[in-house]
């Protein structure tokens, strides 16, 4: 557990500026972008971003919940953008964090498939969606470690957190493993 555990990152800052292969986008499903997360990634990568996003959209109607998208990350140092729709919270009994592990779990496998060395992750539906941060936090811990478990090939995931309490949540779940 402990090579595994190397492998995550937790930061606190803005996740334009962040250097990884991938940035996932907390997206909405017309992957118009929006506020928050999603807002921010599309002002700073540019228009190529929402071109590619409009292309997708054309294609097949936009992103379901729990589903993801790969774009170039336009003027972003990255070299792909993921956009990944979170789920509205309900209450917790409408399937909301089968559907939140989904995003982190084809973010990841979307990442593999395109030969990506690192990953980086906001706190997805945990915003505007209103998903009770803990329980996001430890679903995203949990699913990146069920996954990295199962697969070398992503030597770097980071958690990056906007705020402190998201990034003080991270830190103490991480220490207990």
């Amino acid at each position: 557990m402990d090579s595994i555990i190397e492998r995550i990152e937790v930061l606190k800052g803005d996740i334009t500026s962040i250097s990884a292969d991938v940035i996932v986008n907390a997206a909405n499903s017309s992957l118009l972008g929006g506020g928050g997360v999603d807002g921010a990634i599309h002002k700073v990568g540019g228009k190529e971003i929402l071109e590619e996003c409009k292309r997708i959209r054309d294609k097949q109607g936009g992103c379901k919940t729990g589903e993801a998208v790969i774009t170039t990350a336009g003027k972003l140092s990255a070299k792909y953008v993921i956009h990944t729709v979170g789920p509205v919270w309900n209450g917790g009994s409408n399937g909301e964090e089968v559907l939140l592990r989904n995003c982190y779990r084809n973010s990841l496998r979307l990442a593999v498939k395109n030969n990506a060395d690192s990953i980086a992750f906001p706190n997805i539906s945990t915003g505007i969606f209103k998903f009770p941060k803990d329980k996001a936090c430890t679903t995203a811990v949990d699913e990146v470690l069920t996954f990295l478990k199962e697969n070398e090939t992503i030597s770097n995931v980071l958690f990056v957190c906007y705020d402190e309490e998201s990034y003080k949540l991270y830190v103490e779940i991480l220490k207990d493993i």
